[in-house]
């Protein structure tokens, strides 16, 4: 049973590098936005020209970023969301939405400090996990039914 597994929210660490290492010969997979912060916040204005205003600029990067994340979280079995430290991940809180609203397994990776901002997401959550290494656990449990250790 092959599962297809999206992979949202924070780029600036090596949390998927993590779930992809550690599921390595399961099968899986995964998916993800692009996690080239420079490319994905120019997109839009490298293929449908520039903008003066820094809030269209903006606006166009997010919109077809909007594409890929859509078709990526509509055609996933499960969606896993990290909430990273250090950036406000405004992106990864609707992708967490729009997976729930579309009925997908969400697990949500998020440190311990986030809890309370973050206690609605959680509710729409199967899981909430703290660490790259129990989302592997959680995707090796869904495929074969083995606990770690």
């Amino acid at each position: 049973m092959a599962l297809n597994v999206y992979l949202s929210g924070e780029i600036h660490t090596d949390w998927r590098d993590r779930i992809v290492a550690g599921a390595a010969g399961l099968d899986i997979a995964f998916e993800g936005p692009v996690t080239d912060h420079a490319a994905s916040d120019d997109c839009g204005v490298r293929i449908l020209g520039a903008e003066l205003n820094k809030f269209w600029h903006d606006h166009k990067g997010a919109k077809l970023n909007a594409i890929r994340t859509r078709r990526g979280i509509a055609g996933a079995d499960v969606v896993v969301v990290r909430f990273g430290e250090q950036y406000k991940q405004w992106n990864a809180a609707f992708d967490a939405g729009y997976a729930a609203a579309l009925g997908k397994s969400l697990i949500v990776l998020s440190p311990p400090d986030h809890q309370h901002a973050l206690k609605e997401v959680h509710a729409a959550a199967l899981a909430v996990a703290q660490e790259p290494e129990q989302v592997v656990q959680i995707l090796r449990y869904v495929l074969t039914g083995d606990l770690p250790g």
